[in-house]
């Protein structure tokens, strides 16, 4: 029996034959068509990074971004749908607050971790809604020290040392398990996220594109931050002369 066009990708709430949904497949597919987003968790905090398109030149430089905090000490970087991710980053970021507020502390990453995948796989539930077309990359420092999970659009989640969702993630990954992550410091780090993130980007041949770049690190004192703009300078430019010099 086939399960392709016989209606059982009509609603997230029925499985296939051979115990496929596909609407969740689907919503995979939108992730795997967006800008490569990687993470990366080091010896004293963690690096998020986004290769984010630029599809029009009229675009405000900085606007629309696939990086957020959701609280001092956690970010977000997401790819697939953006206004998806934006959600998943919204409703997160409430979670964060409603915990600091009940128990008097800031949340620690798996909690959050877990409540995310759990919104997410609500939606994979009822016929009424959809699956979220985005996946998320959530780091932070926090009292377990540093710390990275992925959130899948089905509400599965994994932690990670080093992690890449979005177009170019086969080969981000491979970059990624050729480092030392446990010996790299974030500033370390971030230039190798630079350099990941142009390797990748020159081997979809995509178009214009912003890198996004974000740590928590000793020198923020636990706070995400975007890097300082000394750092991303310089980090774009080693970027750019290691493509050089791998082509």
């Amino acid at each position: 029996m086939t399960s392709i066009g016989t209606g059982y990708d009509l609603s997230a709430s029925t499985y296939s034959p051979d115990g496929r949904i596909f609407q969740i497949e689907y919503a995979n597919k939108a992730v795997e068509n967006s800008g490569t987003a990687i993470g990366l968790r080091v010896k004293d905090g963690i690096i998020l990074a986004v290769e984010k398109l630029v599809h029009s030149k009229l675009l405000v430089p900085g606007a629309n971004r696939r990086i957020q905090t959701i609280d001092r000490h956690i970010g977000v970087a997401t790819a697939g749908l953006l206004a998806d991710g934006r959600h998943i980053a919204n409703r997160a970021r409430s979670d964060a607050a409603s915990f600091r507020d009940l128990r008097d502390s800031p949340a620690s990453l798996k909690w959050l971790a877990d409540q995310i995948g759990m919104y997410m796989q609500a939606y994979t539930l009822y016929s009424s809604v959809r699956p979220f077309g985005a996946s998320a990359i959530v780091g932070a420092v926090d009292k377990d020290g540093p710390s990275l999970y992925v959130v899948e659009p089905s509400g599965v989640y994994y932690g990670y040392h080093g992690a890449a969702i979005g177009k170019g993630r086969q080969l981000a990954k491979t970059e990624l398990e050729k480092l030392k992550l446990s010996e790299l410091t974030t500033r370390e780090a971030a230039i190798e996220a630079a350099r990941i993130i142009y390797l990748v980007h020159d081997d979809t041949k995509e178009k214009e594109f912003e890198l996004e770049l974000s740590w928590v690190s000793p020198e923020t004192e636990g706070r995400h931050v975007p890097v300082p703009a000394d750092l991303l300078e310089e980090a774009e430019r080693k970027a750019k002369e290691a493509l050089e010099t791998f082509e």
